[in-house]
């Protein structure tokens, strides 16, 4: 396709392959993907429904999750549509906009989750909640802000050297890497994103959730520890999961040396794996929401025959 002697002045279009070396089942992989993007979807979407008109949930745990919800619900209709397109309908040409209209949605809704995890992380330290809220208006500003500028920069460039994303989404990196000017500026600011999103936010997680252990094991009975240890679950779950897929997936992405397809196989997962099993962690592990669903699911028989 976009050879090293051949360069691209202002391309309209950008090409997506989808996963490098697995071609040949990339079909299979589509189906999968399709799958973890349902149970995403009909997730969150049920997990929003759930807290809308249920008003025991009304409290700012919840409503916080509901947010979380339709983040995820954002996230996978940025990447799902066109990635479901490449690998079963072979749908490879992307309008070059448009690839950055999506790298923008992609990582401001990362960012955004990441910031409603650590408004969750803070609820057990922070009164009164309603200063919450400005802690998420502050995040989807400094999201928007940071992230916004990621495109600007892009659009600047003029002169590739190939239109071919080896990905099945438009990522910062992978675009950058397709420039053939000085793109220094472009790292070095999305270097400087990403700490100050992740880098920042899993900094204060950690600390929450450390004071937070530190109160657990403090309780006299066993007991009680069990019971609170239980309680706090779910948010670790969901921590780990996102967390330790974003940096793998950052870290390996600019200095590891993982293979191509594999790197874009984990990469992928970890966009699409947290929006599906949140709302099954939350389900699981939050009483409310687990009688709630059961109250649902069982049907109670007719006593009045």
């Amino acid at each position: 396709m976009g050879s090293t002697n051949m360069s691209y002045l202002n391309p309209k279009t950008v090409t997506l392959i989808g996963i490098p070396g697995l071609e040949h089942v990339q079909f299979w992989i589509g189906f999968a993907f399709f799958g973890v993007c349902l149970v995403a979807l009909l997730g969150n979407s049920f997990l929003l429904i759930i807290i809308s008109i249920e008003r025991s949930l009304h409290k700012h745990l919840y409503i916080f999750l509901a947010v979380l919800a339709a983040t995820d619900l954002g996230l996978c209709v940025a990447i799902a549509p066109k990635m479901l397109a490449i690998f079963c309908f072979d749908s490879y040409s992307m309008a070059f906009d448009a690839c950055l209209t999506q790298l923008f949605f992609i990582h401001a809704l990362q960012g955004m989750e990441s910031g409603i995890l650590l408004v969750m992380a803070l609820i057990a330290h922070i009164h009164p909640h309603t200063f919450l809220f400005r802690v998420v208006l502050m995040v989807a500003i400094r999201t928007t802000m940071l992230v916004g500028i990621l495109p600007i920069l892009l659009r600047r460039l003029q002169l590739f050297h190939s239109v071919v994303i080896a990905r099945s989404y438009c990522e910062h990196m992978a675009v950058v890497k397709l420039a053939k000017e000085d793109v220094h500026i472009n790292k070095s600011f999305g270097l400087f994103v990403a700490f100050a999103i992740l880098g920042f936010d899993v900094i204060f997680v950690f600390i929450s959730n450390f004071l937070i252990f530190q109160t657990i094991f403090r309780l006299p009975q066993k007991e009680a520890r069990l019971k609170a240890f239980n309680t706090c679950t779910a948010h670790i779950i969901v921590f780990l999961e996102f967390y330790i897929l974003a940096f793998f997936s950052f870290f390996s992405h600019r200095f590891g040396h993982v293979s191509v397809y594999a790197h874009i196989l984990l990469s992928t997962i970890y966009l699409l794996v947290p929006p599906a099993l949140n709302p099954i962690v939350y389900g699981m592990k939050t009483t409310e929401i687990r009688m709630w669903v059961a109250q649902i699911l069982i049907i109670k028989p007719d006593t009045q025959k």
